[in-house]
């Protein structure tokens, strides 16, 4: 067996795919390493030197496909793609569907990474460093896949030409206002940046959030599946939401209210009728009157409190 190491690169990646279908090497015979892990049964042998006679037809469609899933952290990472391809390449593109064994764990992966792009975009909370003269704004994140580098763009359009930087355990981006720059390794400055640096506004904001949360309204199950629990430490908010599904749970669901509001003095937004002629007596007078005349026109009979109809008089 083949034993590879692609460094979690795509793109080596691809130039190894590429000379193995060359000499069409069966994926069976080849294991790469994930995060620098070994095979413990392949051997030391190594790629061919050239090329070799065979000529594969690959669809753009399927690089794209396979980019994607290159993303995703997980065991068999890189065989699997090299497994799709390989059928690919020999004139089965099922493959690639969801209706395949295979394929379905593709479109599973690919899934998966885009649902983290979505919680990068949702979840990362930057912070202002007021004078500083890197970054305007840090946030730390812990993304359960390779993301960072193609999801942070979404940032560009959405911090205008403010300089922000995003660190994770693995990796950083780095927006000057001009230009995204993505490191592999993240430094460790920029980590302790991010990680201890104190946001002025979160008093405000826990303070907001917790007198919005309805728990009347509270789904657990629904809450997670939509804001995972591995978020709540790096989120302002997380501190509180443990406490506030505990209130919920005992009794606060029938009240419909948080604590804090409940227990606030209510302002009436209406008037009563005694009111009303209180504050107007003369329009209620006067409203009095007009009524009663027009029950005693001759051309009117009452018609039950609900109108006027109209009567025929003779000549």
């Amino acid at each position: 067996m083949i034993n590879l190491d692609c460094d979690d690169l795509f793109d080596t990646w691809r130039h190894q795919a590429r000379w193995l279908l060359s000499h069409e090497i069966d994926p069976s015979l080849v294991a790469w390493a994930s995060e620098g892990v070994q095979d413990l049964f392949a051997s030391d042998h190594t790629l061919p030197e050239s090329q070799g006679p065979f000529l594969a037809r690959i669809p753009r469609t399927l690089l794209d496909t396979l980019e994607q899933a290159a993303r995703y952290r997980g065991d068999q990472r890189w065989s699997l793609l090299y497994e799709v391809l390989w059928r690919v390449s020999h004139g089965d593109r099922t493959a690639m569907m969801a209706g395949d064994k295979l394929g379905s764990e593709l479109q599973r992966r690919i899934k998966q990474v885009q649902r983290e792009s979505h919680h990068l975009h949702a979840f990362v909370r930057f912070v202002e460093l007021p004078g500083c003269v890197g970054p305007q704004y840090v946030a730390w994140h812990e993304p359960a896949h390779d993301i960072l580098h193609s999801a942070s763009e979404h940032f560009i359009g959405r911090m205008g030409r403010h300089r922000w930087m995003i660190a994770t355990p693995r990796d950083g981006v780095y927006y000057d206002g001009e230009q995204l720059s993505y490191l592999r390794q993240c430094p460790v400055e920029w980590q302790q940046m991010s990680q201890n640096v104190d946001d002025p506004h979160a008093d405000m904001w826990l303070t907001y959030y917790s007198h919005i949360f309805n728990p009347a309204r509270l789904n657990p199950k629904v809450m997670e599946g939509h804001l995972p629990a591995r978020f709540w430490k790096n989120l302002p908010e997380g501190a509180l939401i443990p406490g506030l599904i505990t209130q919920a749970r005992t009794g606060k669901q029938q009240d419909g209210q948080a604590s804090g509001i409940k227990g606030r003095q209510g302002k009436r937004i209406g008037q009563t009728n005694i009111e009303r002629s209180h504050r107007n007596p003369v329009g209620a007078d006067l409203s009095s009157s007009v009524i009663a005349q027009a029950k005693k026109a001759p051309h009117c009979v009452s018609n039950g409190g609900s109108g006027c109809r109209e009567r025929q008089v003779k000549p």
